[in-house]
């Protein structure tokens, strides 16, 4: 005889919630990941100025044309970051390289996932200056 007091294990109808639970947050990952690798992307792109020569004597056109470069090289999208959202903050003789930008990824339907970013770099005593 079959005892169904010992019986263990997942219905058919547990397994397939599971996996509808595990498919969603699965999709929410695959949406979001290419926005944060961007996004490191961004501030790889941002520490290679703060590395170079000069960087913090360099004007704003100067960053923004060496960072459009390190961009394409970190494949940040053009669209993504627009040049105001790149600014250069002087203060007495320090330096700070600021980018914020907002990045919205379709999710599903009329439902966006948005990334807020903000990110500074002091280029102050960086690179040999």
């Amino acid at each position: 005889m079959y005892d169904r007091s010992r019986a263990k294990g997942i219905t058919l109808i547990g397994f397939a919630i599971v996996l509808g639970v595990l498919g969603f947050f699965a999709y929410v990952a695959m949406r979001l990941i290419p926005m944060y690798t961007e996004y490191f992307g961004v501030v790889k792109a941002m520490e290679q100025v703060r590395q170079e020569p000069g960087a913090g004597q360099k004007s704003l056109a100067e960053i923004r044309g060496s960072l459009s470069l390190k961009f394409d090289t970190q494949y940040v999208d053009d669209a993504t970051i627009p040049p105001s959202a790149i600014q250069l903050v002087r203060q007495g003789s320090n330096s700070t390289l600021r980018i914020t930008y907002e990045k919205r990824v379709p999710f599903m339907y009329n439902i966006d996932l948005i990334g807020k970013f903000d990110k500074s770099v002091s280029l102050s005593g960086a690179g040999g200056d």
